[in-house]
């Protein structure tokens, strides 16, 4: 016997953030994500998305009492499908086929009687940023904000029906690893261009940084698969939120004499310092954040966008700007890994982009789709 229990108390809002701790206790890779972020996405002070959508949290018992299971369920307006689609994330389960089955088929219902007619899962009640996707290969670390899960979870999914929707190529790519030599045949074309400049980011500069992100972005990725032009006031809000995590040695930005024309933005991997936190971060969690953030090396830093305006793409300063910053970061930090986040399959411009800057595939997730119509034709994502 399996008992459902929406999360409405504090006590079963702990038990929905300790849950996967215990589930993941003996797995060396797990990290536990921050409470904070987690309980901010079902905080409708927090989350935008209640505006346009509606969330509920469940707790799965069985007659011992004991949590086999959680999951969130949730419909959001603004997810533009071609068959009204509910998500389904934050899902936790015992290695039962059982179990899972009842935990999707209470997530069916619930979306069917909001007249919805497929169900994504594992997605974000928010942006796809975070929190997105079903872990299928590379078990090995997760980074800040990413999903993890056991390798078991394919099958659960799987055996109930669901399919994939579109994969998640996570690249990645050492810093002391050989570059393209069309990477420095360019860096030393354009180094010889008095017009061509390089600059790394400063923590000093942001307002001036905020404004050349937003130009370069707008015209670089605003019109590729669907983006949004960016405004600069929200970018410089969000620049001076990650000021405390900003390495300025490992961001750059690239110059035709005073015109912002390419970028290559990077932070460091949050969860090499998190990891040690067991998702708590009061006030002296925080003060640990930093003696780690001081003391520990932190290896790994991730890519959050790259971009060239359109009228110096395919010039080659895109190999400018990677070999003049990997020289510099090589020497002035403790990094060896990039790691880039995920592309979805569906967008081989960006995969070829990745392709380009001398990456591997190092871990996929996929965004899983169930149709509630057995008999309709299941379709993947469209390539944009």
């Amino acid at each position: 016997m399996i008992i459902a229990e929406e999360v409405l108390n504090e006590k079963q809002k702990k038990e929905f953030l300790e849950f996967p701790s215990r589930l993941y206790q003996h797995d060396k890779n797990y990290i536990r994500p921050l409470d904070k972020d987690i309980e901010d996405i079902f905080n409708p002070e927090k989350n935008k998305f209640f505006k346009n959508g509606e969330c509920k949290r469940f707790l799965f018992k069985n007659k011992k009492n004991e949590t086999t299971g959680k999951v969130a369920v949730f419909v959001n307006k603004l997810y533009k499908q071609n068959l009204p689609t509910g998500g389904i994330g934050f899902f936790d389960c015992i290695n039962d086929q059982e179990t899972a089955n009842f935990i999707f088929d209470h997530c069916k219902q619930w979306l069917q009687e909001r007249g919805m007619e497929a169900m994504d899962g594992p997605v974000n009640f928010g942006e796809r940023d975070k929190f997105w996707g079903l872990l299928t290969e590379g078990f090995i670390e997760p980074l800040y904000g990413m999903n993890y899960n056991f390798p078991y979870y394919v099958n659960l999914f799987e055996n109930y029906g669901f399919k994939i929707y579109f994969e998640q190529l996570c690249f990645s790519r050492p810093v002391f690893g050989e570059v393209s030599r069309v990477f420095t045949v360019m860096h030393e074309k354009h180094r010889r261009n008095p017009a061509i400049s390089a600059l790394p980011m400063k923590k000093d500069h942001l307002e001036k940084f905020a404004k050349d992100f937003t130009e370069i972005y707008n015209k670089a990725w605003a019109s590729h698969g669907g983006g949004k032009q960016m405004e600069e006031g929200k970018v410089l809000k969000m620049f001076k939120t990650m000021k405390p995590i900003i390495n300025e040695h490992i961001s750059w930005f690239v110059y035709e004499h005073e015109k912002p024309i390419a970028m290559w933005m990077n932070i460091p991997d949050l969860n090499q310092w998190f990891k040690y936190l067991n998702g708590k971060f009061g006030l002296v969690e925080k003060l640990k954040f930093l003696w780690y953030k001081r003391f520990k090396k932190n290896q790994k830093m991730v890519g959050l966008v790259f971009g060239v305006i359109p009228e110096w793409q395919k010039k080659g300063i895109d190999g400018y700007m990677i070999w003049e910053g990997t020289q510099h970061l090589r020497k002035n930090t403790d990094f060896t890994v990039t790691e880039l986040q995920w592309i979805g399959d569906f967008n081989p411009k960006m995969i070829k982009i990745a392709e380009s800057l001398d990456s591997t595939i190092t871990r996929k997730l996929a965004t899983y789709r169930y149709v509630f119509d057995r008999a309709k034709t299941f379709e993947r994502h469209l390539i944009i």
